[in-house]
């Protein structure tokens, strides 16, 4: 696994544009967020989306796929996203929430058949960069770190993905507590599904 090394609030593009390269090449990486550290691959790849669903254990005919977005913007290209859920995401994006949208036709075909797709926007320069650059989202997981502190370490994050992720982003200590996840396939009736880290007013 290859590791690289960003510190402080400036996003080392040459960093990017590698971790983007892997990304292309159908890799696997270990990146910051605002909540937790994520696995992630290029959304737009069925081949990477379907070796990060049997690493992480993912069913990928029931359980929920996730993406981080660049901005609301660049998740209107890949979820149906209403004038009461713009509203809603505008007040609250970037940052420790994900929302359930209904999917667009856009998504690879591995979405296809979903009604639903999980849309992030973090409040992590990192993570933003990533989508950015790739120009499409990322289809990420949080990583399964057994800790029962605040915090996840990189180096355990290296000793527990080094046989399986392409990449570790080390941005210093992660933390434990994961998104908010908000229903917004009915907009006008959004439902907290689980609380994380966040507090959103419905």
């Amino acid at each position: 696994m290859k590791r690289l090394l960003f510190r402080g609030e400036t996003v080392n593009s040459r960093n990017i544009d590698d971790a983007v390269r892997i990304l292309r090449d159908g890799g696997v990486v270990i990146y910051p967020t605002d909540t937790v550290y994520a696995l992630g691959c290029d959304a737009l790849n069925n081949r990477a989306i379907e070796r990060l669903c049997r690493l992480k254990g993912i069913n990928l005919d029931k359980q929920l796929l996730s993406v981080v977005c660049a901005s609301i913007s660049q998740a209107a290209e890949y979820a149906r996203i209403d004038n009461r859920a713009f509203r809603l995401m505008k007040d609250n994006l970037p940052g420790p929430f994900t929302f359930i949208l209904p999917s667009a036709s856009s998504l690879p075909k591995v979405f296809k058949g979903r009604k639903s797709v999980g849309v992030r926007v973090p409040d992590n320069a990192i993570a933003l960069a990533l989508a950015e650059s790739l120009g499409n989202p990322v289809m990420t997981t949080s990583v399964s770190v057994e800790n029962d502190d605040d915090i996840i370490s990189p180096d355990a994050l290296e000793l527990a993905y080094r046989h399986d992720a392409d990449l570790l982003i080390d941005a210093g200590e992660g933390g434990s507590v994961v998104s908010t996840i908000i229903d917004c396939l009915d907009s006008s009736a959004p439902e907290i599904l689980r609380q994380g880290l966040g507090d959103i007013d419905l």
